[in-house]
């Protein structure tokens, strides 16, 4: 009998739509997954849904239960529907396991096409020492309800459908919207509150979400339409506490058609919680 990995807030949207079904027990690593059209842009799901459905994954395979690193290629665009997961262990320590997914697809010919692969280590958050020693300071954001949704915009940035913002409770800094209102600063820097629209604290893998899910920089840069990651690195600091969590985004350099993002999410308790850096294809249309 197929077994589901087991999700830890059954009741939320997230969780119900990252969930994996191995699909033979007898078979180790091979997992079922359906793509959901709710967490997608511009009919391309979500880069940072597929991570947290790719962690899911590797969390049920590894001995360990959190992700700590984890770097994807994304090769192809995901679309919605049904997807095959395969993981494969590479080494186990004791305090950290290492493995590697991809994810697949079926094209119309009955071919596999690899969407998505992924190299990750796993240990235990709730073991690692409670030392810190940074100069990190969390982004200076106005209070939530000084802050502006995407239906305080007058029109979406991308036309088109944008299913995933309906799953997201987004409030962003006003000092970093002016591309709503055709007046983009040029700064390249993205800051707001985050959470889940359906009220789910955050986790661990709900941070391979959080990274990408905010506008792209390249609009705060007069850049508009789609920004696809090439390559997303993402470390998870430590285990977050409930409740909102900021996420400071910013890109310094844009060359050769190219851009890095950074981010950085800090949770209630102001502590920093993920990191992340991504390579992603600038858009060509001037705002």
């Amino acid at each position: 009998m197929a077994q589901v990995a087991q999700v830890t807030n059954g009741s939320s949207e997230f969780d119900r739509d990252t969930a994996v079904t191995l699909r033979d027990p007898g078979v180790p690593g091979v997992y079922d997954a359906e793509l959901s059209a709710g967490w997608t842009i511009l009919n391309a799901v979500n880069g940072g849904y597929l991570l947290a459905l790719l962690g899911r994954a590797l969390g049920d395979a590894l001995p360990h239960p959190d992700p700590i690193t984890v770097s994807a290629y994304y090769l192809t665009p995901s679309a919605p529907g049904p997807a095959v997961i395969r993981t494969e262990t590479i080494r186990t320590g004791g305090t950290l396991s290492t493995g590697q997914a991809s994810l697949l697809q079926y094209a119309e010919d009955g071919t596999e096409v690899e969407r998505i692969r992924v190299l990750a280590a796993y240990g235990d958050l709730d073991a690692l020492p409670g030392d810190v020693q940074t100069t990190a300071l969390p982004p200076a954001i106005p209070a939530p309800q000084d802050c502006l949704g995407p239906s305080d915009g007058p029109a979406p940035a991308i036309p088109g459908s944008s299913d995933i913002t309906d799953r997201l409770d987004i409030k962003l800094d006003p000092a970093t919207v002016g591309w709503a209102v055709g007046a983009p600063s040029g700064k390249g820097e993205v800051r707001g509150w985050f959470g889940l629209a359906d009220g789910r604290d955050a986790d661990p893998l709900s941070l391979l979400l959080t990274v990408d899910a905010l506008p792209p920089t390249a609009f705060e840069l007069g850049l508009k339409g789609w920004t696809p990651t090439v390559e997303l690195t993402v470390h998870i600091r430590c285990r977050p506490a409930p409740g909102l969590l900021r996420v400071s985004i910013t890109t310094r350099n844009l060359a050769g058609g190219f851009l890095e993002e950074d981010a950085e999410v800090w949770d209630s308790a102001g502590r920093l919680v993920a990191q992340s850096r991504q390579l992603a294809k600038a858009p060509l249309t001037r705002g």
